[in-house]
């Protein structure tokens, strides 16, 4: 089958989450370097990224924090000047190329906000974890991505940077993946037999999407 349908992840797919990182690490009271040094660790270890927060705060609660931080006026936030610079073309050239295209993650109702703004005009759809009540990597979370893609799940692309959350379930519901490599899960994952083996594409770039999807679907014509 062909790809008509693109689904690109937010954190360090289309998202640079630098600065977001480094406001928790100074919400907590935390030097960046050391909270980046644990950030690093439970991922390398498999382990769920809010597990970096608990030695720095025991107890601590994600939900409860996002709202304290927002109430003391520093919510999570992201604008143009985190967009990776290659997302913008990217977006531009498989639209051009008829492709259908959606934003889908793990995100709060306000990071979905955001993401509206920035993406509007861009892309066919916007969804959230916060709006389907579904998180990756819950099959859920990829039935909701199906439901809402005018495709079949062998002609959708999902684009990632995580093969526990992007990859794995993405290519156990049916769809093609992609993984990138950027940002902290990646660059640990990337030498890994699942990344190597489980993706359709492997990527430096999102600017290499376009020539591949075409290829691609030349081959399956």
């Amino acid at each position: 089958m062909r790809i008509r349908a693109v689904v690109f992840d937010v954190g360090e797919c289309l998202v640079d989450e630098t600065r977001e990182y480094g406001t928790w690490a100074d919400w907590l009271g935390v030097p960046r370097h050391t909270f980046a040094a644990m950030f690093g660790a439970v991922i390398a270890q498999g382990r769920d990224y809010r597990e970096v927060f608990e030695p720095f705060k025991p107890g601590f609660d994600l939900t409860a924090e996002r709202e304290a931080r927002a109430a003391a006026g520093k919510p999570e936030w992201f604008g143009e000047d985190d967009l990776y610079p290659d997302v913008r073309p990217a977006l531009t050239q498989l639209r051009a190329d008829g492709l259908w295209l959606a934003i889908a993650g793990n995100q709060t109702v306000r990071a979905g906000g955001l993401l509206r703004d920035l993406f509007t005009d861009d892309v066919d759809l916007i969804g959230t974890s916060d709006d389907w009540g579904a998180s990756k990597p819950d099959p859920e979370f990829f039935e909701r991505v199906a439901d809402v893609v005018p495709f079949a799940n062998d002609e959708i692309l999902y684009v990632g940077d995580r093969v526990d959350n992007d990859l794995r379930p993405g290519a156990k519901a049916g769809m093609h993946t992609a993984l990138i490599r950027r940002g902290p899960w990646a660059t640990i994952q990337w030498d890994t037999p699942e990344a190597r083996e489980l993706p359709t594409f492997r990527i430096d770039s999102l600017a290499e999407l376009a020539p591949l999807i075409a290829d691609f679907n030349k081959q399956e014509r």
